[in-house]
């Protein structure tokens, strides 16, 4: 006697195989956005956890609960759902939704109106991160030293405004500090800096008006200003991409560009009225 053998399109007993053919994530040309579906998971810096990363109706991202919960158990307030990749707060007729990621988070602090189930849900994310911090598999970010202890270096707004095709936009962190959001060949965000060979100015700008309000009193502002730099380049910036993956190649985005529309009124907390060339002890 001998082993029969198996094909290559079936079992060791001759029965067919049935193969799936593998379909690769691809973006569509004429999509709005070339974020991945897959790109929008990540864990919390805080407790380590997983979270989902969508867009509201406002186009600013919010974390969300990877689970759906009964809506029973979630304030009026609280209720998200999602539809077309866009997530909206209220209720849909349905008896499921999502929750912030932030009412679950053990680093924040628990909201006054909690249901009993949110609660235990809480002390079961506490516990988890109890325990990887005693096994060393998470560390935390660590707390922001005094401002005594800090070295004397030049002002870099947190979160600087950047002009970018005549609109200004607010970045989400330092300039230094702004990563390119493309997918590598791994499958891997891209961990290049988006800062070129071309640099950007820092310039004072009034505030200007705001639409459809009241003018503010005028004001100066530091601007990033990169209006002086070619369409292409400025295309890139706000697209949030290295050099290396430039819009016209193609690559797919694995996570949201933080960039948010200006507006001296929601985000006055981060106009600053003289230049950051000044060597001096950095506030928070």
């Amino acid at each position: 006697m001998h082993s029969t053998r198996a094909t290559g399109n079936r079992h060791w007993d001759g029965s067919p195989r049935h193969l799936h053919p593998r379909r690769p994530l691809r973006v569509a040309a004429d999509s709005p956005s070339r974020l991945l579906r897959a790109g929008q998971g990540g864990n919390c810096q805080h407790c380590s956890h997983g979270l989902e990363w969508f867009h509201t109706s406002t186009e600013e991202p919010i974390a969300l609960h990877p689970a759906e919960v009964p809506v029973a158990l979630v304030p009026a307030s609280s209720r998200w759902h999602l539809s077309c990749g866009t997530a909206y707060v209220g209720d849909d007729g349905s008896a499921w939704c999502r929750i912030p990621h932030r009412l679950l988070c053990p680093h924040h602090p628990a909201p006054a109106v909690l249901s009993a189930a949110l609660q235990a849900a809480r002390r079961q994310l506490a516990i988890r991160t109890r325990r990887r911090l005693d096994a060393g598999t998470f560390t935390p970010p660590p707390p922001a030293s005094p401002r005594s202890q800090q070295p004397l270096q030049p002002c870099r707004p947190a979160r600087p405004v950047v002009q970018i095709l005549y609109t200004r936009y607010l970045a989400p962190q330092p300039l230094e500090k702004l990563r390119c959001v493309a997918q590598t060949r791994h499958r891997h965000r891209c961990p290049h800096s988006v800062l070129g060979a071309l640099p950007g100015i820092w310039v004072l700008v009034p505030t200007g008006p705001v639409r459809g309000q009241l003018a503010l009193p005028q004001q100066l502002m530091a601007v990033y200003n990169l209006s002086h730099l070619p369409y292409a380049e400025q295309l890139r910036w706000r697209s949030q991409r290295c050099p290396a993956h430039v819009v016209a190649l193609g690559a797919a985005d694995v996570a949201l560009p933080g960039w948010e529309i200006f507006d001296p009124l929601l985000h006055h907390a981060h106009i600053h009225n003289r230049l950051p060339n000044v060597a001096r002890h950095r506030t928070h």
